[in-house]
């Protein structure tokens, strides 16, 4: 693989994706020197902000019919600004190193919150965290109001245990089904009576809620408390493994090596849970740019959208066009399907979503109609049913502007379709394709036609 593609399949695995505008530069750069770019730009965090706390809240969840048909209305306006600023942050940062693994532990610690301030100060955590150390990421997570709330953490009080954070600590977030007992679970959710918040947001200790006798938990006994319960598990080897693995098919491959993710468990584990550390030795692995493993990965929803707005610079004159993709696409930011998040992979694709996928990249560059029929969410119908003049269905122009002008000042001049495509595909270019792109008539319908391909669809 020549040292061009092996950079394109670096940004599409640590970003998302190589811009034409940054293809000169890029290919320029040994590959040591291009990762060494991507963590650079990506050491600086800034929060997001789209969301402020809100105090009519309490009042109005104890008001009438109106106040709360208010309340939801408010609700919905702030989930989307937050959706919209994390798409708009994606879409533009130089740090997208930062922002792909943010989206990685937004799925790996997925979490559903009614308050859109919780929320969002949970995925400020993530982005904070998503290149630091792993056990900071867990326990601020652990703390989060949004956490606490969703896995009912608030109601774990001594003599009356709530299970559901400490299942999910283990099968979910560490060292994953099968690696402890039930008994295990019993004692963990102990340890984490008295977590909770306050109505400011902020994790407070419960003293008097908190069972301070004695615990067994994987083998070790004492009074052990939450953040014990923690230390125990990252003591567990599996835990390296378990995020090991869950991060190779997020960067690599949907099938993991086991020997790669070996390697992976001894770097993360040895190296104290450092994250920066594991993903430099994935992008320096050999194995990274194999063949088998470039071209193989479907884009998630996201991925495939932020990919498009930063190729084509495009700005939508209505937003809210976004969500309404993410609904199709089966991926809305903040509202996972679970408390396992999305499946990921192939799981993205069914015959649905794949007619939106070949249809979205030609509509938006296009600026045509696009008819959405996504399912409703649950919550979605309820707000649905309390706003009967709402529509499910939208049939309307996506308003969206890409920038030719910009984008055509960064392809060299002499440029074939044939060079055009092959660079914004991850994979080969198909007969099929090449023939349609010996018909095309200029540099925009080749671009159109080769986004409008399955293969568009792979990283």
């Amino acid at each position: 693989m020549d040292n061009l593609r092996q950079i394109k399949h670096l940004h599409a695995r640590a970003g998302f994706g190589l811009s034409f505008e940054d293809e000169k530069a890029a290919g320029k750069h040994s590959i040591k020197k291009a990762i060494a770019a991507i963590f650079k730009a990506s050491e600086n965090e800034e929060p997001i902000n789209s969301v402020q706390v809100n105090t009519d809240y309490a009042m109005l969840a104890k008001g009438d019919k109106d106040a709360k048909k208010q309340l939801m209305q408010m609700q919905r306006e702030e989930e989307k600004a937050l959706n919209v600023a994390w798409i708009n942050r994606m879409s533009t940062t130089d740090a997208v190193l930062r922002e792909k693994m943010t989206l990685f532990w937004h799925n790996h610690f997925a979490c559903r919150s009614k308050d859109s301030f919780s929320a969002q100060q949970l995925n400020n955590i993530q982005r904070t965290n998503a290149l630091g150390n792993f056990r900071e990421l867990l326990l601020e997570v652990s703390k989060s109001p949004a956490m606490l709330q969703f896995l009912n953490n608030q109601q774990n009080k001594k003599g009356h245990p709530n299970e559901n954070f400490a299942r999910e600590l283990m099968e979910l977030f560490t060292i994953g089904r099968g690696n402890y007992t039930e008994q295990d679970v019993k004692e963990s959710a102990r340890a984490f009576t008295g977590w909770g918040f306050n109505k400011d947001g902020e994790f407070i200790f419960r003293q008097p809620q908190h069972d301070d006798g004695e615990k067994t938990f994987l083998g070790k006994t004492g009074n052990l408390t939450g953040e014990d319960i923690i230390n125990r598990l990252l003591e567990q080897r599996q835990t390296a493994v378990f995020i090991s693995t869950k991060l190779y098919k997020y960067l690599v491959n949907e099938i993991p090596d086991p020997a790669h993710v070996n390697a992976m468990a001894d770097v993360f584990y040895n190296g104290n849970y450092e994250i920066k550390p594991l993903l430099e030795f994935v992008f320096t692995a050999p194995w990274f740019y194999q063949e088998q493993n470039t071209g193989n990965l479907v884009k998630s929803p996201v991925e495939f959208l932020v990919g498009m707005n930063r190729q084509f610079f495009i700005t939508y004159q209505k937003p809210e066009v976004l969500l309404q993709f993410q609904k199709v696409l089966g991926q809305v930011l903040f509202y996972p399907p679970n408390v396992a998040g999305w499946p990921g992979g192939r799981n993205w694709i069914d015959s649905s979503s794949l007619m939106f996928r070949l249809k979205i990249p030609s509509t938006v560059l296009n600026g045509g109609l696009i008819d959405f029929k996504g399912k409703a969410d649950p919550e979605e119908e309820a707000y649905i049913a309390a706003n009967r003049n709402q529509q499910v269905t939208v049939n309307s122009k996506v308003q969206a502007q890409p920038d030719w002008d910009r984008l055509f000042k960064a392809i060299p001049a002499g440029t074939t379709n044939q060079q055009v495509a092959a660079f914004l595909l991850q994979t080969n270019l198909s007969k099929t394709l090449t023939g349609e792109l010996s018909n095309a008539p200029d540099i925009k319908t080749a671009i159109i036609q080769t986004v409008s391909t399955p293969e568009y669809q792979l990283t």
